[in-house]
């Protein structure tokens, strides 16, 4: 009976905190929905989960910065670094560019089954931002000011802010012991602070979750769902068939223990639709499944900026269901097109406001189709949003696994 007890009472782990907290969500979301009182979630529920992303955005500068000072230190070399930055982004771009075929293949065949709606396009109304191209991001990611960058929450800007102080910290040597032990004590505060505010996060799912299908459900249960769930089908097939795959074949890890260790951070980005955001949780995870310290430090969040799987499988299908709008038909040149200008793009919008929208108006300026179009599925981008945000945190993990595996097996090569 007292062991009964003792088991009853112990706590139960963080990632079924927030499944709780998800399935919670959905239900209240729901019954608010039905009941017309989805205003209730927005006034009462919504601040609390604001609060929360607050608390993690307030964190996420000083995770970035410390934990990439920090990994570049324990690296000790900045040959280290070239090499895990080289394989990082080689892995996104390669899994961008299988994202786009992934999203290609499902959209043509949910358009040839004719599972597509056919809206109508003269109601469709957006601008597009702005972009001032490729030459322009990379000036813009080298700051003028570093604490203008940390307010502003510019990431590309804090990392690149990391990897000059981290080198110099380096090439400073035993002159610059007091700043290594400055890096690890207030790494080390900040770890107990992030730890803190990630036991905070059923909350934060609950209430997100609650007020996203309280106030979206009417759109996600009209016409737009088909064009919802064949970007959802490319997500799920991409992590099963890339992100697991790879866990599987280079780090010798099972998909279910992938994606166990990685499922609190999959939730949490899935009801914040915000990789920054994630970043402490996924750093936590990629730790439990055997990603090293320092390459995690470094890895997560470059790719929380320039890893946008999630997104290519979106634009990919937003393209497609468009052009079925418009009445174009797509030939298989222009597909490459797509897949090229997607692929590289994902590299040239890093760290841009509304990434997203930008380079799916950038595949439409392409092949000719009117970005006003954008305006049709503009209502529903928070579902998309959610669906590709979670795929893109788990590439993050998938990636630091990898590297983490990589990165091993030349240091065992050269012993």
């Amino acid at each position: 009976m007292y062991e009964r007890r003792e088991v009853m009472s112990k706590k139960l782990s963080l990632p079924a905190q927030i499944l709780i907290a998800l399935l919670a969500g959905i239900a209240v979301g729901l019954v608010c929905y039905f009941t017309g009182a989805k205003d209730i979630t927005t006034a009462y529920l919504k601040p609390f989960g604001d609060i929360f992303v607050n608390l993690l955005k307030f964190i996420v500068v000083p995770v970035v910065l410390l934990s990439m000072i920090d990994g570049i230190i324990s690296m000790n070399d900045m040959r280290k670094v070239g090499s895990v930055g080289i394989k990082t982004v080689a892995y996104f771009m390669a899994t961008t560019a299988i994202a786009c075929v992934i999203g290609l293949v499902f959209a043509n065949i949910f358009k040839a089954a004719g599972l597509f709606p056919v809206l109508d396009p003269n109601s469709a109304e957006y601008e597009a931002k702005e972009f001032g191209g490729f030459m322009s991001t990379l000036v813009s990611i080298f700051p003028t000011n570093m604490w203008k960058s940390f307010t502003e929450a510019n990431m590309l800007q804090v990392i690149v802010i990391s990897l000059f102080l981290g080198g110099s910290i380096l090439a400073a040597g035993e002159k610059a012991q007091l700043c290594r032990d400055f890096v690890a004590s207030a790494y080390a505060v900040i770890e107990k602070l992030m730890a803190f505010v990630i036991s905070l996060a059923p909350i934060g799912v609950f209430t997100y979750m609650a007020w996203v299908v309280a106030t979206q459900g009417s759109e996600i249960l009209v016409s737009l769902l088909l064009v919802i769930a064949c970007a959802y089908l490319g997500y799920v097939v991409h992590a099963i068939l890339v992100y697991s795959a790879s866990a599987q074949v280079f780090a010798g890890m099972s998909p279910v223990a992938f994606f166990r260790g990685a499922f609190a951070a999959m939730i949490f980005a899935f009801t914040s639709a915000s990789s920054a955001a994630t970043l402490p949780v996924a750093k936590e995870c990629a730790g439990e499944l055997g990603a090293e310290d320092d390459i995690a430090s470094f890895v997560l969040p470059l790719g929380s900026t320039i890893n946008m799987d999630g997104t290519a499988i979106y634009q990919c299908v937003a393209t497609v269901f468009l052009a079925s709008c418009a009445n174009i038909h797509l030939t298989i040149g222009q597909m490459i097109i797509v897949v090229v200008t997607a692929t590289l793009a994902s590299i040239g919008t890093a760290g841009v406001s509304g990434a997203g929208m930008i380079m799916l108006a950038m595949v439409l300026e392409t092949l000719g189709i009117p970005v006003a179009y954008i305006g049709l599925i503009v209502a529903v981008d928070r579902i998309f949003d959610m669906g590709r945000t979670c795929l893109n945190v788990t590439g993050d993990i998938s990636c630091a696994i990898c590297v983490t595996k990589w990165e091993g097996s030349k240091t065992a090569a050269k012993r």
